[in-house]
């Protein structure tokens, strides 16, 4: 087989498999909401990196980059934060929907749940879906073109919540990380933005 043929095969199958841990994830009421996700992302992640161990130049330590990832954590806070309120005097059903998203965490403890996506869950998202699945298809496509499959499939894994707010939010989410790797080329700030802004959003300033 040829190599090409085979990375598109490795390609695919993560994606069928994303599909699968979401639908679990989201969908099945087995186990806790955010332990669900933690494994489901850190399972996307470690196959990614064995698949593809060779990452170099995607993870350049700097304060720029750092600074730059924290600066669009509160920029993405705020879109996010404009977005309920619009939504909301547009759509009747979004304060409900908004609610529902935090309520399937509900009983967890914050700090955990900070920890959690702080460290593990915000890191791992990003080394999969920028750090392999995006570049895969910026490699095959191009940049712009691969940007949005990449944001179209990880908007299109959240559709196993059967929440329109929560799709919209991926969308929203995926297209503003993924423009960030896209014009950046480096996975350090789009990981401090999606650790900083998710463990903010979700366990110490929510939205709901």
């Amino acid at each position: 087989m040829k190599r090409t043929t085979l990375s598109w095969t490795f390609v695919t199958t993560t994606i069928i498999l994303a599909n699968i841990l979401w639908f679990v994830t989201f969908y099945l009421s087995v186990s806790t909401f955010w332990i669900k996700i933690t494994i489901s992302a850190s399972l996307l992640a470690a196959l990614s990196i064995l698949i593809n161990p060779h990452r170099k130049g995607q993870l350049r330590i700097d304060t720029r980059s750092v600074l730059i990832g924290l600066a669009s954590a509160v920029i993405l806070y705020v879109i996010f934060w404009a977005g309920r309120e619009i939504s909301s005097l547009i759509f009747p059903f979004a304060p409900h929907q908004i609610g529902g998203i935090y309520a399937k965490g509900e009983g967890a403890h914050m700090g955990i749940v900070f920890l959690l996506l702080f460290f593990i869950t915000g890191p791992s998202e990003e080394i999969y879906w920028r750090g392999y699945l995006q570049d895969s298809l910026m490699k095959r496509f191009g940049g712009r073109t691969g940007w949005l499959f990449a944001t179209v499939l990880y908007a299109g894994v959240h559709i196993w919540s059967f929440n329109f707010m929560l799709i919209g939010a991926a969308a929203v989410a995926g297209s503003f990380w993924g423009f960030m790797y896209w014009r950046l080329g480096n996975l350090v700030p789009v990981i401090v933005s999606h650790s900083v802004w998710s463990a903010f959003i979700f366990a110490v300033l929510p939205l709901s």
